[in-house]
């Protein structure tokens, strides 16, 4: 009897569960969320706590499932769950990634399949949408756009009696001139750089009058091994060589803290970085400035990501996510962890304007984004290796920087 009540009760508890997952199917809908947003962070958290919630109370039966990744790894996991068809239905994406995902074929033309796609995209920057464009359609909305400009610890440049770099021979003298040792005997350096990418790389290119491909993005020789990008690439070199520039190298001291300890006495960073030492050091007295003009002019890095559909999704479902995220509502509510809005109503709000986004707002007006070709990702990689040659003395700028250009005219092709 024992026996039988036991299949009894493991039968019904089955046909319970069974029920519930018939119901979850048939009256609420998960979709899938993957981004770059670091889980400790602001911006995460407001994700979580704040948007989600009231997208979920907006939109009874749909609820989200969001999930953090590295940014590496988040464009690594896309491209393995393509050939796994495990993809999630929208995902935060960095503007580089969207042509090479496009000529994947992974994700959801909008203009194409959502019938109102004008009138949402309508309420964005069109500086920022053209970053979803490619090929004649729209495979994104904009989620948030940024650039960079230069911090510097004001204590620091008074101390050494020097002037907020104008120029960039201003720059290039100045970074030499903060650097050494401090009056506690430690080691300062003029100028803090986390990384050698396109992302950091492009604005000293750019601005000493450098380019990376031709306006058609359809040659590199000529360009990325043209005498200005060499000279911007060499005078960056040199720096790194004489102790003047680090933050790249394993083991060194992370940014923010370098800067908020009087370790680097200026940066190139985005809005973010307000909010980052606000935190962590609020006491740290610094200012900004645009990038030192040269003979390309101030030319920063465009940045920001979209948030894109992909083509194993539930269209319905992601599109009314995808609009609340570029709404008004959750814009506002980013701007307040240090992301800048494309949402024009968001942009006239009293968040903006009291977080003080105008420097870099500025700078985006005259900033370039990196080559926008499927091939970007690998072209990078090229880029970063052949950086690390130079700035470690195992090529010349013009050897790495030749063999570069016939690596990348071979990606173009």
């Amino acid at each position: 009897m024992n026996t039988f009540r036991k299949i009894l009760a493991a039968a019904v508890a089955c046909m319970l569960l069974l029920s519930a997952c018939a119901a979850l199917a048939e009256g609420e809908t998960v979709i899938n969320f993957w981004h770059h947003y670091s889980a400790q962070s602001a911006e995460n958290e407001t994700l979580m706590n704040v948007l989600i919630p009231a997208f979920e109370a907006e939109n009874p039966g749909i609820k989200v499932n969001a999930v953090s990744h590295e940014w590496a790894e988040l464009h690594d996991k896309v491209l393995v769950s393509a050939n796994s068809n495990a993809l999630p239905d929208v995902a935060r994406c960095d503007i580089a990634w969207l042509p090479e995902f496009q000529k994947m074929g992974i994700l959801v033309a909008l203009d194409e399949e959502m019938a109102d796609f004008a009138d949402v995209s309508g309420q964005l920057l069109d500086s920022a949408m053209s970053t979803a464009a490619i090929g004649g359609h729209y495979y994104a909305l904009a989620l948030n756009t940024n650039s960079k400009i230069v911090f510097y610890n004001t204590a620091m440049l008074e101390e050494a009696g020097v002037a907020v770099p104008a120029t960039m021979d201003e720059w290039a003298e100045a970074v030499k001139a903060l650097s050494g040792e401090n009056a506690n005997g430690q080691q300062v350096w003029g100028w803090n750089e986390p990384a050698l990418a396109g992302w950091n790389i492009c604005p000293f290119i750019w601005s000493f009058g450098g380019a990376l491909t031709d306006p058609d993005q359809t040659v590199a020789t000529g360009y990325v091994n043209g005498p200005q990008t060499v000279k911007a690439v060499e005078t960056f070199a040199a720096l790194v060589q004489a102790g003047a520039i680090t933050g790249f190298n394993a083991g060194d001291i992370p940014m923010t803290d370098g800067f908020g300890t009087g370790r680097y006495a200026m940066m190139l960073e985005g809005p973010w970085k307000s909010a980052e030492l606000a935190g962590a050091y609020p006491d740290v007295v610094y200012g900004t400035a645009p990038i030192p003009a040269g003979e390309g002019g101030s030319t920063s890095v465009l940045g920001g990501e979209d948030i894109a559909m992909f083509n194993t999704a539930n269209r319905e479902a992601a599109w009314r996510f995808m609009q609340f995220m570029t709404g008004e509502y959750a814009e506002t509510e980013m701007a307040k962890c240090g992301q800048i809005p494309v949402n024009k109503a968001a942009l006239e709000s009293d968040t903006v304007k009291n977080a003080d986004y105008a420097p870099f707002i500025e700078a985006i007006q005259t900033a370039r984004a990196r080559p926008t070709v499927a091939a970007w990702s690998e072209m990078d990689n090229g880029l970063q290796v052949a950086m690390t040659a130079i700035v470690n003395g195992e090529k010349t700028a013009q050897e790495a920087l030749d063999e570069l250009a016939a690596q990348w005219d071979e990606l173009l092709k």
